[in-house]
């Protein structure tokens, strides 16, 4: 099969490889950039492990080919933490909360919940449950999956009424911030 030399965007880096067209955007993350923490589950978009950000919007990397990543900006989970690789407000909030067990479907959910997070709005609980609905996790029950989501963006929203916005800031800063 042909190879066709691509660029991308990956965590704000270009990225250029040459690839087969039927390569799968997870295998190119995980094989030929080494970025390991896109994982792969079920391979058929069902379990959210292989979501990643493509042009701002959740996508399932198991269902798109990397040729059609063309041109556009990959985020995976591996550029989630903060520069110092401070953890997110919603990482502290998985670890205050018990909410990862093994941990395999953890980068998925984290990648599909940031849009999520860039709300500025109240979510009840059934919207953060409907959320968290494309993703699996065979380990938690959800509940401390939930609570943590829930305590991200109770300290997102306190933040942005002390500061005016902190989306994307690591939660060290953002009690920092709210605190002052």
């Amino acid at each position: 099969m042909q190879l066709r030399t691509m660029t991308t965007s990956l965590n704000g880096k270009d990225f250029t490889a040459e690839v087969e067209p039927r390569t799968l955007l997870s295998d190119f993350i995980r094989h030929e950039a080494g970025l390991t923490g896109t994982h792969v589950g079920c391979e058929h978009g069902v379990c959210g492990a292989c979501t990643v950000e493509v042009d701002g919007s959740p996508v399932r990397s198991c269902l798109m080919f990397a040729v059609q990543a063309e041109g556009c900006h990959v985020r995976t989970v591996e550029a989630v933490a903060g520069a110092d690789d401070d953890w997110t407000v919603l990482q502290q909030a998985f670890h205050e909360n018990h909410a990862l067990q093994c941990g395999f479907c953890t980068p998925g959910f984290l990648m599909a919940l940031q849009p999520l997070l860039l709300e500025n709005k109240e979510f009840t609980e059934q919207e953060i449950r409907e959320a968290l609905s494309g993703n699996l996790c065979r380990c938690t029950g959800y509940e401390s999956i939930v609570k943590a989501v829930t305590q991200a963006l109770d300290t997102l929203r306190a933040a942005r009424k002390s500061t005016g916005s902190t989306d994307g800031l690591p939660s060290e800063q953002v009690s920092e911030e709210s605190t002052s």
